[in-house]
């Protein structure tokens, strides 16, 4: 008999007290906008990921763009994005005015495999996106052994805060790392962004691109004589992190080992609970990974009892939240119709974006809800 209904979503932000103490202290200091609990947390999380600079935006989407803005590219470059990620990755490439080319992932662990980029380089790229899906690190240092060196990577770090290869944190690989705070992600400030970098020369141009292009100190800083407005030195945006925002993000980031860790417990009983189910693939983490585990995405295997689609309904049905893992981009109809792909072009994006399947892992999850999505999985 099925076991009483539940409710288990796929995703949810654990906060406490903590929190809303922070948002309070901002609010008694009247400075909401950009100012020094952005910086704090630009501090505190390049210390974390052992990186030099860390500069805080509104998203990450508009980290990817920046970083790329930052670097040069433009029309007429050509950036290497994988065929299975969340549109965001790709969506940077095209605010720049070049091309997104995609690549086909590598089926155990979604991320972009070194050989297929190489395959896919002109005298056109101008830079990599690898993505580490889910918080799975991406072959980031061997890319970069094996690309030119004209031709920079920008980690899409959007799920891995936190991760690491071989005790390198993502955000230290490339040549800039782009992280997201949203609310499905680890840690979150509701919306927001942070990009980090070891390229001082960079950094500087990024909190310029990211506040209207204006030179580092703003009206009223006092670095400036009071009658001096600062000047504009690049066509910038206004993708500044506010500091309700930050304060946030200071308590999270505090809690993101003990997130991870606890994530990462979960997700190996998961592995070891679900073994018996032959149509189940869990997730394969490879040797010298710290997976940042900010989704548990499987794979249902042809021949399964039922479809993908099916599993789906019928843990919604018992109020377990789940959907596909992330999207194949060259399927969608912008992408589809603007650059002319055909479906089934990328085989393996195509048949994860038909069979993978996240499943509830997060930290506000009790033992009795982990038990309770395995039992439905089970009797399906």
């Amino acid at each position: 008999m099925t076991a009483p209904i539940r409710s288990v979503p796929l995703a949810r932000p654990a906060m406490d007290g903590a929190e809303l103490a922070a948002i309070a202290e901002v609010l008694a200091s009247g400075m909401l906008v950009q100012g020094p609990r952005v910086r704090a947390l630009e501090e505190a999380f390049a210390r974390r990921h052992r990186v030099g600079h860390a500069v805080a935006v509104n998203n990450c989407s508009a980290a990817l763009h920046l970083a790329l803005v930052a670097l040069g590219v433009g029309p007429g470059d050509e950036v290497i994005v994988p065929a299975f990620t969340w549109v965001a990755t790709a969506n940077a490439v095209v605010y720049t005015g070049a091309t997104p080319v995609f690549v086909d992932v590598n089926e155990a662990t979604y991320n972009v495999e070194v050989a297929r980029v190489i395959e896919r380089l002109t005298h056109r790229t101008r830079a990599v996106i690898p993505v580490h899906l889910f918080g799975l690190p991406a072959e980031v240092p061997s890319l970069r052994a094996a690309l030119p060196t004209n031709v920079r990577i920008v980690e899409d770090a959007a799920c891995a805060a936190g991760a690491a290869i071989n005790g390198n944190p993502v955000g230290t690989l490339g040549d800039l790392a782009c992280f997201s705070f949203h609310p499905r992600k680890s840690i979150t400030t509701g919306e927001g962004g942070i990009i980090t970098t070891d390229d001082a020369t960079l950094a500087r141009r990024l909190r310029v691109l990211r506040n209207h292009g204006l030179t580092e100190g703003t009206p009223g800083d006092a670095s400036l004589p009071l009658h001096v407005m600062a000047d504009v030195e690049a066509l910038g945006y206004n993708y500044r992190l506010t500091d309700l925002q930050a304060a946030i993000g200071l308590v999270q980031l505090g809690k993101l080992d003990a997130f991870i860790a606890e994530r990462d417990s979960w997700a190996r009983w998961y592995v070891k609970e679900l073994a018996d189910l032959p149509w189940l693939r869990t997730p394969h983490v490879p040797t010298g990974i710290d997976h940042a585990w900010q989704a548990f995405v499987a794979v249902v295997a042809p021949g399964a009892p039922i479809r993908r689609d099916d599993v789906i309904a019928r843990l919604q049905r018992a109020g377990i939240g789940t959907r596909p893992g992330t999207q194949a981009v060259p399927e969608l109809s912008y992408y589809a119709q603007q650059y002319g792909l055909e479906s089934g072009e990328f085989p393996v994006a195509s048949g994860l974006l038909r069979r993978s399947m996240a499943i509830p892992l997060h930290n506000c999850m009790t033992p009795e809800d982990y038990q309770y999505v395995v039992g439905i999985l089970h009797e399906i």
